[in-house]
């Protein structure tokens, strides 16, 4: 069994450092906009699951057996078998064996997964300043490709669609 986990980090900060602790205080000032707290785990699950209900019909039938998961961080064992620094680096992952390279060896693995982030796509959300839908159906869809095995020039066109 393969088992093929792929990371989104797309943070872009100056000198490449993190913008806050994981325990700091979140950007108020940003959240304000349209939350008075930070998005809970529930809330993030309804975003993201609303930008899979907007994907093309033709995805639909190949995610209907993907575990969505929001989860506050990712292990520690994620994120060292990743080769990642800091659990805010990371906003996404997915967890499976992408559609193109499944077999009938591949038969009776464990479902396929998304997990997402909270804290980091908090810290994330904080530091670009962008609308929250957004970066969450950004980092969904980004995931969603990793498992049709998509390039990132087929994602962002994917993302491109509503």
């Amino acid at each position: 069994m393969r088992l093929e986990r792929v990371r989104h980090v797309e943070r872009h900060s100056a000198g490449g450092k993190l913008a806050a602790h994981p325990n700091a205080p979140l950007c108020r000032a940003i959240m304000a906009r349209r939350f008075d707290h930070p998005p809970s785990a529930e809330e993030i699950e309804a975003i993201a699951r609303d930008a899979l209900a907007r994907l093309p019909d033709s995805f639909a039938t190949h995610l209907a057996d993907v575990v969505l998961q929001v989860d506050e961080f990712a292990e520690d064992e994620l994120l060292t078998e990743m080769s990642i620094d800091h659990p805010l680096d990371l906003t996404g992952v997915y967890e499976g064996i992408p559609i193109g390279q499944r077999s009938v060896e591949t038969s009776g693995t464990l479902p396929d997964r998304i997990r997402l982030f909270r804290q980091a796509i908090l810290a994330e959300w904080c530091e670009e300043g962008e609308p929250f839908e957004h970066l969450v159906r950004h980092i969904l869809i980004h995931e969603v490709g990793h498992h049709f095995g998509f390039s990132d020039e087929d994602m962002h066109a994917l993302e491109n669609q509503e």
